[in-house]
């Protein structure tokens, strides 16, 4: 199956976060020798008969290659394509983020979630099972993740709209 990963906080290139080779090394280490990266921020397109298991142990590789210990959390491409191409015609994109999380389907109409919301200034316009968007109110505020994170307990990462945009432009449908 074809999937996309996000590892969490990174940014190649820059010290304390891994750097390419032990990303594309570590993937290899956990069955996937021909990944893709995308742009510098972790995102990995893979192959994988069980996607799951392969983001952990890359993870884990990864962490012992770079000693820098990254979340790593995965979509299939196929539904990263279809909810991309639902929202990729929504009005000012960049003010939209695509968010990955482990909480389930999160209920937006939740007075917890309406409350976060407020606070953070941002809006959840859509979700499914492990996936949210995020829509700030604001140009260039990343509210996504901390969100998210508050209101499953649990570690997130986002990519702009636009980004997937790109990613989903440069490699097609699956």
């Amino acid at each position: 199956m074809r999937c996309v990963a996000f590892l969490r906080n990174v940014n190649q290139g820059q010290r304390g976060h891994p750097s390419t080779a032990d990303i594309v090394d570590g993937f290899a280490d956990a069955g996937c020798p021909d990944i893709t990266m995308f742009q510098s921020n972790g995102t990995v397109l893979f192959e994988s008969d069980d996607p799951a298991e392969t983001v952990v142990s890359a993870a884990e590789a990864i962490a012992a290659r770079s000693d820098h210990d990254r979340d790593a959390l995965w979509i299939p491409f196929a539904d990263l394509v279809a909810i991309v191409d639902q929202h990729r015609a929504t009005p000012e994109p960049r003010r939209h983020e695509f968010t990955l999380h482990r909480g389930g389907t999160v209920d937006n109409s939740h007075p917890d979630a309406l409350a976060l919301e407020t606070r953070a200034q941002c809006a959840i316009v859509d979700a499914g099972p492990g996936w949210a968007l995020v829509r700030n109110d604001v140009d260039g505020q990343g509210n996504a993740t901390p969100l998210l994170e508050r209101l499953t307990g649990d570690r997130a990462t986002s990519r702009g709209l636009p980004t997937l945009i790109r990613l989903v432009d440069r490699f097609g449908t699956p």
